[in-house]
């Protein structure tokens, strides 16, 4: 099938339309920014953030090394991985593997240092790599929760809801993955579902299953039904997200994942999830060096299977209480080891994700957005490409919160006008506004005012910036009750982007055939 007949630019049938009334109707009535993307990424206009001397990069790289080399990585449940291994010349004793220092680098040259991941549409195509950034949504989470039905088990529907919600938002640049699991779909189809939510209710870039090799493949498949199967097999279109079984295991499930992404020449993710104190040690310069040799070994196994295909070097480094033994995320000693993985990443000249909104809050509340905002701005600075987890993460990970969801979008927003940088020309430099004014008058009615207010200062849709009275008059609501009523409006709001019928038809039937081939599973 052509994918010039189902990846058009969206056109008006698509766009999706602004409320009549309230805070946006305002903003359109008085010719405010639109709320819509200037582009379906950033490109970072600030530098990365370089906090380690070259004498402890390489402490760390060799401290890397002599993992790999010494210990070794337990490939396990995947005959054909370890005969790559030993193909490529690596120590293979049973199951465990051990790697030449240097070895992994050297393959690792044939990845691609950016690539970019098409969608639907091809105007919201994106590229991963060098200078750009791309966010999208929390992943992975059993649960959601809002503040109106509180803390419960995913479903289908709630994940079509997220996949609206990210469609909709100007800030987000993807659809994301498993948004939430949908529990109410047999563990063995869900899948398909997931696929084709993401396919169906957003037009842009997405990813799929990674939980068996062979939904890996289906979720390619279906990928390929709407891209076709030569434009697929030469460009990437869906990403695959694989976690190491921290530590020094990489089991059958995400190496025969991994390896059916590399092959169909899409993108793997790779990414340890090292938690300090269980599956790596406490001490920040040890789990760097874990995560390092553990992502590498990965990222070069996708090599092995495909030769030039794409990856992203993943990191997701955690801390724990030690006194309770519970999972800690938005603290402070991960945050700092992200700019060294990006660091290292970068040494790599590989793609790169890294950290992103992460809180173990209960509530979108104060320690929500405090552990959030140091997690991104962690990822911001450390040069991350693509950043998983930028909306939604709530409970650890485990539960999807409607309300942070668009609380995090919106800070997505801010970190728009962030990674802009300071633009320096004439017009920004505004001598004519001084010449104007002269000295001791306000710039309010200016030409220089006039002319750039639109567009001057990001404008939250969620934060209260009225006087206190009015505030107070108006029902002293908060920022979590602004995003309850946003998200529902939102959704309201929604429209599908258009899909050609005779793809939608083909992914359905597909769907069908695959669900009638199997039993359902439950677990």
């Amino acid at each position: 099938m052509d994918t010039a007949d189902i990846a058009e630019p969206r056109g008006s049938r698509g766009q999706r339309r602004e409320r009549a009334g309230g805070r946006d109707g305002r903003r359109a009535g008085q010719g405010a920014q639109p709320l819509h993307h200037k582009a379906p990424y950033i490109i970072r206009n600030i530098p990365t953030y370089d906090i380690m001397g070259e004498e402890s990069l390489l402490r760390i790289e060799d401290t890397a090394d002599r993992i790999l080399a010494e210990i070794g990585i337990e490939f396990r449940d995947d005959p054909v991985a370890l005969e790559h291994w030993k193909s490529a010349g690596a120590d293979v004793d049973g199951l465990l593997v051990r790697f030449e220092p240097g070895m992994l680098r050297e393959i690792l040259k044939s990845a691609p240092a950016s690539f970019t991941q098409h969608a639907r549409n091809p105007a919201n195509n994106v590229e991963i790599g060098g200078k750009s950034v791309v966010f999208a949504p929390a992943y992975g989470s059993p649960f959601v929760m809002d503040l109106d039905k509180g803390r419960r088990y995913g479903t289908i529907e709630d994940f079509r809801n997220f996949i609206k919600l990210a469609q909709s938002s100007p800030w987000l640049h993807h659809s994301g993955g498993t948004i939430c699991e949908p529990v109410d779909v047999p563990v063995n189809k869900r899948h398909l579902d997931m696929v084709y939510a993401h396919l169906k209710y957003s037009d842009r870039c997405f990813m799929g299953s990674v939980t068996a090799e062979n939904r890996a493949e289906e979720s390619i498949e279906m990928a390929r039904i709407v891209f076709g199967r030569d434009f697929v097999d030469r460009n990437c279109v869906i990403l695959g997200n694989v976690n190491v079984n921290s530590p020094l295991v990489w089991d059958g499930t995400m190496t025969h994942a991994l390896r059916a992404y590399a092959r169909a020449n899409q993108a793997a993710v790779i990414v340890p999830f090292i938690l300090g104190g269980a599956m790596g040690p406490v001490t920040n310069a040890g789990a760097i060096a874990q995560s390092l040799a553990e992502t590498m070994a990965g990222c070069a196994l996708t090599q092995l299977e495909r030769k030039g295909a794409p990856v992203i070097f993943g990191n997701f480094l955690s801390s724990m209480s030690l006194r309770s033994g519970s999972p800690t995320f938005g603290t402070p000693e991960p945050a700092i080891g992200s700019m060294v993985i990006g660091q290292l990443a970068r040494r790599l000249n590989l793609p790169l994700r890294c950290a992103g909104n992460f809180s173990n809050s209960k509530l979108p509340d104060a320690q929500a957005m405090n552990e959030g905002t140091m997690s991104m701005l962690s990822a911001v600075h450390c040069g991350a490409n693509f950043i998983l987890h930028s909306a939604g993460f709530l409970d650890g990970l485990l539960s999807m919160s409607y309300e942070k969801f668009v609380m995090d979008a919106d800070f997505c927003g801010a970190l728009h006008s962030y990674l802009a940088g300071v633009v320096v020309d004439d017009n920004t430099l505004a001598l004519d506004a001084f010449r104007e004014v002269g000295v001791g008058k306000h710039f309010l009615g200016c030409a220089h005012t006039m002319e750039n207010y639109q567009t001057a200062f990001w404008d939250s849709a969620i934060a209260d910036n009225e006087p206190f009275e009015k505030w107070d008059i108006a029902g002293r609501t908060d920022a979590a009750s602004r995003a309850n009523k946003r998200w529902k409006q939102t959704l309201a709001d929604y429209e599908a982007p258009p899909m050609d019928e005779a793809t939608d038809q083909a992914l359905l039937e597909y769907m069908e055939r695959t669900k009638a081939a199997q039993a359902d599973a439950w677990y």
